[in-house]
């Protein structure tokens, strides 16, 4: 079992949270998998700016807003 750092991207309305996450390699099933841990972290940042709550959002992650250049 092998486990690298990755960062993950969550886009949820006008943000995206820059999520670190860490990623396990094995050498069966469908490999590279997240932590439970991680993938609940991604479910509360994602729920978290899905209600607008930036403040809590950023506890976990780095939060950007997204600004259209063209329409």
């Amino acid at each position: 079992m092998k486990k690298r750092r990755r960062t993950k991207l969550v886009y949820e309305g006008q943000y995206v949270a820059e999520v670190d996450v860490e990623l396990i390699d094995m050498n069966k099933g469908w490999s590279p998998y997240l932590s439970l841990d991680d993938a609940y972290k991604l479910d509360d940042i994602r729920n978290a700016l899905r209600q607008g709550d930036v403040k809590s959002a950023a506890r976990l992650a780095r939060i950007f807003t997204l600004t259209p250049i063209a329409v």
